[in-house]
């Protein structure tokens, strides 16, 4: 091979290896700027469609909007609901004691929750029912109970979430039929929780102020003009993680008699005395604890 043959070749050659040269430090200068670049983050999972929220409760007293559903006595429930994106259906048990003696309450709930940025919404249904209940007559024959007090709620409820530190709260629920008397039953609320700037986390405090107008019973409970009454309460909680102790102070205004007359609390017609103090101020302690089956990792 001659000296002009090797060099015809070799520029031949050139212009493939330079384009090679290039291509390959083209490459390398990626790869060295691929190193210098942070891993862009995988995003979130998305919350499921569907969930399960499941918890149980131990009470000091069972206080439903002022009075006691334990005769002042402890109580323990238990409770759980079904969502499917805006919709939801639960069920609940409490232990009671009450004058019709039913062996337990059971709740039902069912209805929508749509959430629109800082607002949820809540329409929905609530079925009180009391099994095994009988109504309450005395010696004499004279009947102060309805046989059965199961009775329902059309409730509506809006809340305001304020960046997880301050939710407002309000709340209407509607009873065409108050525990089987007969008699209309409207409760307005309105709530406040507040999550102070302290170093301890899972602290909060919180209230309620509500309104219960109350009508008038069937005939055959004396159409007594029920009487209408204010609650509230207040009180501190303190969650970590999933169990929350809550110590919480109750009161209505209304009177022993009064108190009575809305409840016919059998300690008031066997003493004699008509009067109940089941209304009364009250410092209640509860102990819950709360769980999804997506927080359990059941659901993804």
């Amino acid at each position: 091979m001659t000296l002009k043959t090797i060099t015809t070749f070799a520029g031949r050659l050139s212009a493939p290896l330079r384009a090679l040269g290039l291509a390959c430090g083209v490459a390398s200068a990626a790869d060295l700027d691929g190193k210098k670049k942070a891993a862009v983050p995988a995003p979130a999972p998305a919350a499921p469609a569907w969930d399960v929220a499941f918890g149980f409760r131990a009470l000091s007293d069972y206080n439903f909007r002022g009075i006691s559903q334990t005769d002042r006595k402890p109580g323990v429930q238990a409770y759980a609901e079904l969502t499917y994106q805006w919709l939801y259906a639960g069920i609940s048990g409490a232990s009671v004691d009450l004058p019709t003696k039913p062996s337990a309450e059971i709740d039902f709930t069912y209805g929508i929750r749509p959430k629109f940025g800082p607002f949820t919404f809540d329409l929905g249904m609530i079925h009180y029912y009391y099994p095994r209940e009988t109504r309450y007559i005395d010696t004499v024959g004279t009947i102060w109970t309805p046989k059965n007090t199961d009775f329902y709620d059309i409730a509506f409820k809006a809340l305001y979430n304020y960046d997880d530190k301050v939710f407002v709260g309000a709340n209407v629920f509607h009873s065409p039929n108050w525990l089987g008397t007969g008699a209309t039953g409207t409760y307005y609320s309105g709530t406040l929780k507040v999550v102070p700037p302290l170093p301890i986390e899972g602290l909060a405090v919180s209230g309620e102020l509500g309104r219960y107008a109350l009508g008038t019973t069937s005939a055959y409970l004396g159409g007594l003009n029920l009487k209408d009454y204010t609650y509230w309460n207040a009180g501190v909680s303190y969650t970590y993680k999933q169990a929350t102790l809550d110590l919480r102070y109750h009161d209505t205004d209304l009177k022993k008699a009064d108190c009575f007359l809305n409840t016919s609390d059998p300690r008031g017609i066997t003493s004699g005395s008509g009067t109940s103090k089941w209304c009364g101020a009250a410092f209640i302690a509860t102990l819950s604890l709360d769980l999804t089956a997506s927080g359990l990792g059941l659901i993804k």
